[in-house]
């Protein structure tokens, strides 16, 4: 499967380990992850070496080639918002976003009520939470 893995890039990435392991354990399933460049250290320094326009662009093309949308949301940000609903309200595509425990007071209420049919939002502790809710989804 193609997925595109949304994580914040200019917010709180505070969560970086926990979304490595994500695009790891998506890998070791044989999954291609299309945005696997947003858990490297430089991946805001990298971005922004591509203009707005071709960030935009080349997202909007993953969107439309991906067999789902996975993200980590905790350090949340606009655009893992918009993908996120561009995702739910333009195709019939999954949508698996994940959050630590503790972020849930900083997210906004659009992701952590979401009640979509499509939309899976799973608030965790540990990695093996996350790892289940894969593993149900998507083996």
């Amino acid at each position: 499967m193609k997925i595109y893995f949304g994580f914040t890039v200019a917010g709180d990435r505070s969560t970086v380990d926990t979304a490595r392991q994500i695009v790891q354990w998506l890998e070791n399933a044989g999954h291609d992850v299309l945005t696997r460049h947003l858990v490297r250290d430089d991946a805001r320094t990298a971005d922004r070496q591509l203009t707005p326009r071709a960030v935009y662009e080349r997202d909007m093309r993953w969107l439309a080639e991906c067999d789902v949308f996975i993200g980590e949301v905790s350090g949340s940000s606009f655009g893992m918002g918009f993908e996120a609903g561009l995702v739910l309200g333009g195709s019939q595509k999954r949508v698996l976003l994940f959050h630590r425990v503790d972020a849930a007071e900083r997210i906004s209420l659009l992701i952590t009520g979401n009640t979509h049919p499509r939309c899976t939002v799973t608030a965790y502790l540990s990695f093996d939470e996350i790892a289940r809710v894969l593993a149900s989804a998507l083996l």
